[in-house]
């Protein structure tokens, strides 16, 4: 597995990383959480990702890695816990870490994250929504200056409101989910530069999209699927002939995607048992896609460059979904 920097951190990181959410109650049960986690270990994954608000996430990675002596990352969040969540209140900030240590069975963590501090009226994290200061920062340093966190980060999903955060440069690390895969591209236009401006660790999560990239529904894409606009449906037919054409599969050509991005330091997975591990590390292992490739993805990306107003924020393959408030 090859690694590459987490911005200025001096930490590397597995160019594919574990994302914790599926190794909890929501991708199935712990008997097949573990021997994943211990996989992805055994394959060279080094960072693992998680959050308050993935379920059980926390606990499952706490048990699961307890007496692993192999060398390993671990990042979490602050958001979503105690209930009432309040993120003016320090002490309330102070709790969720302090839960968050002892789930996952450890006196400290290297990055802690604030989770969604990107979307107005959704937290109110900041004090201050010009210049972004608010109790938070201060729990942070405080955290920081006991030894409880090595490095600070964002993780949000917005594609136009999270960049003003960090063009602060304040913190160390982004992670940027749903803009940025096969199809969608809008962290493009102004996340990923101003990253790369700040020299902050960049990390990808959902590349796959939750499912929508991580296999194929030709059949919804042909003839169902009415919540599809046209230019999407049309979208998605021409990436699978050109998938055809190439003899790449799906999730393959999605992962490598991202990594042939040299300004990515990693890519997370959202693997929930073995099989999926291995099959992501093996995508992953073939390299960098050729620039032949990446240009005809670009152009099929260029089909439709934003979403169309209504798409479901997660595309609902599989399900009864006739629009939104409607099963």
């Amino acid at each position: 597995m090859n690694t590459r920097p987490l911005g200025k951190t001096g930490l590397q990181v597995s160019e594919l990383s574990l994302g914790g959410l599926f190794v909890s109650s929501y991708g199935g049960e712990y008997e097949q959480a573990r021997p994943a986690i211990h996989r992805a270990l055994e394959l060279g994954v080094n960072y693992i990702d998680t959050a308050p608000t993935y379920g059980n996430s926390e606990e499952v990675l706490g048990k699961a890695l307890d007496g692993v002596e192999t060398s390993f990352i671990i990042s979490t969040k602050l958001g979503g816990r105690p209930q009432p969540f309040n993120p003016q209140d320090k002490s309330c900030l102070r709790q969720s870490v302090e839960e968050s240590l002892r789930l996952l069975k450890r006196d400290h963590v290297d990055l802690l994250m604030v989770h969604e501090p990107d979307r107005p009226g959704q937290c109110d994290w900041w004090t201050d929504w010009d210049h972004f200061d608010g109790p938070v920062m201060e729990v942070l340093d405080e955290l920081k200056q006991d030894g409880i966190i090595n490095f600070t980060g964002l993780g949000g999903t917005t594609a136009y409101e999270i960049p003003h955060i960090i063009r602060t440069g304040k913190f160390d690390v982004v992670l940027t989910a749903f803009n940025y895969s096969l199809l969608w591209r809008e962290a493009e236009i102004a996340v990923l530069p101003a990253a790369v401006e700040q020299g902050m660790g960049i990390i990808i999560g959902s590349p796959l999209q939750q499912g929508a990239l991580a296999r194929r529904h030709d059949e919804q894409v042909n003839c169902g699927a009415r919540w599809l606009s046209p230019p999407r449906r049309a979208q998605f037919q021409s990436l699978y002939a050109f998938l055809d054409e190439t003899g790449i599969p799906l999730p393959e050509m999605g992962l490598r995607f991202v990594l042939s991005n040299p300004h990515v330091s990693c890519t997370l997975m959202g693997a929930r048992s073995v099989a999926e591990v291995e099959q992501n590390v093996a995508a992953v292992g073939k390299g960098a896609l050729s620039l032949d490739v990446l240009k005809r993805l670009d152009e099929i990306a260029a089909m439709v460059p934003f979403r169309p107003y209504s798409e479901p924020f997660g595309l609902p393959f599989g399900w009864n979904y006739r629009g939104p408030g409607v099963a």
